[in-house]
């Protein structure tokens, strides 16, 4: 089983549907974990309706912080989505910085096709580590 995580800076928009995707797309291949660098203690309720409209119930995630996730180390890649220097260190055999706009902001289609280009991002690193 491959661990991965999904690191955004509030833990609530882009990571959490990638542990989503990479949950429902690896499934008992890969134990997925998401954690914000500065967490917002909730998941964005535009993610849950871009998830839910995918079959797939997001209400159940939590916001949390990399101290929170740090029990589940070393992990085999940390994926890390616009925290920049914000991300600390997390034991990992690999890191890789997905260039991913934060849809915080985004009216529902833009958001919609930030949660797609995540899915494709997820089904890429999933093929990689089958590889």
């Amino acid at each position: 089983m491959k661990k991965l995580l999904f690191v955004c800076i509030e833990n609530s928009n882009r990571s959490q549907m990638s542990q989503a995707f990479a949950s429902m797309y690896g499934g008992e291949m890969i134990a997925a974990y998401s954690a914000g660098s500065k967490p917002s203690g909730i998941v964005n309720p535009k993610a849950i309706a871009a998830m839910q409209e995918l079959g797939y119930d997001l209400s159940v995630h939590e916001s949390k912080s990399l101290e929170e996730v740090k029990e589940h180390a070393p992990f085999d890649v940390v994926i890390t989505m616009g925290c920049g220097d914000a991300c600390p260190w997390m034991p990992a055999k690999r890191f890789v910085d997905w260039q991913i706009p934060d849809p915080k902001h985004m009216h529902p289609e833009a958001f919609n096709s930030v949660r797609d280009l995540i899915a494709s991002q997820v089904k890429e690193l999933l093929r990689e580590l089958q590889a």
